[in-house]
């Protein structure tokens, strides 16, 4: 599958329809635990260890992502650190490869790196171009879309390597933070938004 270009009728199409099922987004809603004040005063953070814990809750998530993106990718990319935890399954689900796009100083080189910023500074991801063959549709997948950052890094990684992003999946999506603004352009479909 070729990622639609920006704006066109299939971008806005697959933006209107959701890309999971409500019963999906229903089991992941179950077991997030919502912890206030974590990591610091005024966050509320949500914890997806419930949900990796519960192995039937967990297998029903990856076989709903493998459901939707089934021979549509050719690889999976998953980020440092908890899209790992997806992502693996995932990409052994879709019988595919899967990428890891690691924090800097992590990865044996040669690498390539993308900076972005945070809230206050700046961070690095990385990626091996090596496990990346050119014109390679890749998945993009993470618990969380916060403010975006690393989704964008990560997809400046793939292109950048020869990939091609077909979407962007997330667990969960914080839609006040923003991030989707980020990754204009690109297919972005959460399984559940808050």
């Amino acid at each position: 599958m070729t990622a639609p270009a920006p704006g066109s009728r299939a971008t806005a199409a697959r933006a209107a329809a959701p890309a999971f099922p409500a019963e999906l987004t229903d089991l992941v809603r179950t077991h997030v635990r919502e912890v206030p004040d974590f990591p610091a005063p005024g966050v509320l953070f949500r914890d997806i260890t419930p949900l990796l814990a519960a192995g039937p809750a967990f297998g029903a998530v990856i076989g709903g992502l493998a459901d939707r993106y089934r021979g549509e990718v050719d690889a999976v990319a998953g980020l440092e650190s908890r899209g790992f935890i997806l992502a693996a399954p995932l990409a052994t689900a879709l019988g595919v490869g899967m990428i890891t796009v690691r924090k800097a100083g992590r990865l044996p080189g040669p690498v390539l790196g993308v900076d972005y910023a945070l809230e206050y500074g700046t961070a690095r991801m990385e990626v091996r171009p090596d496990t990346i063959q050119v014109g390679q549709r890749v998945l993009i997948l993470d618990d969380v879309l916060a403010t975006g950052g690393t989704g964008a890094a990560a997809v400046e990684l793939i292109e950048r390597s020869g990939g091609q992003v077909v979407a962007l999946a997330m667990l969960l999506e914080l839609a006040e933070m923003g991030g989707r603004s980020k990754l204009e352009g690109y297919p972005v479909e959460s399984v559940l938004v808050y």
